[in-house]
């Protein structure tokens, strides 16, 4: 069985690292910074072995050549932003698949936040890594696509397993939840979250990963019925100043 670790990083970035213990293979996904990342690894014992990127911006791949300097890892990166990450040795698409020791991940195409924005599912272990395509309670700014295609990446993660464990890039939970309170005022799934959120947050805690079945119970853009919803519901929480 993996053994996940979340390193904070920058403000309010999450790095994952993911340990294979059979093959003693360790996968660094999106990684904001290089040094928490060698002392994560070095403090468990972890040997570094590849670097997984969701996209191309700079708080999620700004430690790849440090790292694979450091390690002489491998670095796959969206073949779709080969030309905006400078350090990577393989890319890959939709369809793609991944491995880590003997453990499979898919690779899914989940544009809009940015054009070429990928995520690994791990089906195996009910995990997936979203990048900034997916978050608690919210789902990534359009700087790069259109709503009609977040409406679709919200569409085909919600068709995954319930159970499935969520692993997004920051910690947006309570200000997401905060907009989606406004959004939706009547939902007593996000009332009672929202209760969890406000406590764990108070006393310093991360509130990711989450879970697929919660999502759909508590975030108003995967809830939305349509791209024109959805369009309207992001255009609302951009201007929130909640």
């Amino acid at each position: 069985m993996i053994e996940i670790a979340r390193i904070p990083a920058l403000s309010d970035n999450y790095i994952w690292l993911v340990h294979e213990p059979v093959s003693g293979e360790t996968v660094v996904i999106d990684p904001a910074e290089v040094e928490p990342v060698l002392a994560e690894a070095e403090a468990r014992g972890w040997t570094i072995t590849q670097i997984w990127n969701t996209h191309w911006h700079p708080d999620h791949v700004g430690g790849n050549a440090a790292i694979k300097a450091a390690t002489g890892c491998a670095i796959t990166s969206p073949e779709a932003e080969r030309e905006r990450i400078a350090s990577f040795d393989v890319t890959v698409k939709g369809g793609d698949v991944v491995h880590l020791g003997a453990l499979r991940a898919d690779v899914i195409d989940v544009p809009a936040h940015t054009a070429g924005h990928i995520a690994y599912h791990l089906p195996e272990e009910q995990a997936i890594f979203v990048g900034d395509t997916l978050f608690a309670m919210g789902c990534g700014r359009l700087f790069e696509g259109t709503a009609e295609q977040m409406f679709d990446n919200m569409t085909r993660l919600a068709a995954l397993p319930g159970e499935t464990a969520v692993y997004c890039a920051h910690e947006y939970t309570e200000s997401n939840g905060r907009y989606a309170l406004v959004a939706e005022p009547d939902n007593p799934a996000l009332a009672e979250r929202m209760e969890q959120v406000f406590a764990m947050r108070a006393r310093g805690e991360p509130t990711v990963p989450t879970t697929i079945a919660l999502e759909r119970a508590t975030n108003p853009f995967m809830r939305a019925r349509s791209a024109e919803e959805l369009a309207e519901r992001r255009a609302a929480k951009d201007n929130f100043r909640g």
